[in-house]
């Protein structure tokens, strides 16, 4: 008999406000690929989308993720979370 993991992880997805550019997208993955709550990121210039996977069993506040965004000077338009 296998050990089973119920502990959730979150895909989180920021829409935000001032980036444009490749360099910007770099930035931003570069950030949070450094919390050690992140398992992956992904940021779609064309929608303006910061998606966030966190590690099984973690989570990120959205406080942390507009801190995160706000210091490298981008606007959070909205957080929204789909528990996996």
């Amino acid at each position: 008999m296998g050990i089973c993991s119920f502990a959730a992880a979150d895909t989180i997805k920021a829409t935000i406000k001032g980036t444009a550019c490749d360099p910007c997208a770099s930035a931003i993955e570069k950030m949070f690929r450094t919390q050690p709550e992140v398992k992956t990121v992904d940021v779609d210039l064309e929608n303006k989308l910061v998606t966030i996977q966190t590690r099984q069993g973690q989570t990120m506040d959205d406080s942390k993720i507009r801190k995160l965004l706000g210091n490298a000077g981008y606007s959070v338009v909205a957080v929204v979370r789909e528990r996996q």
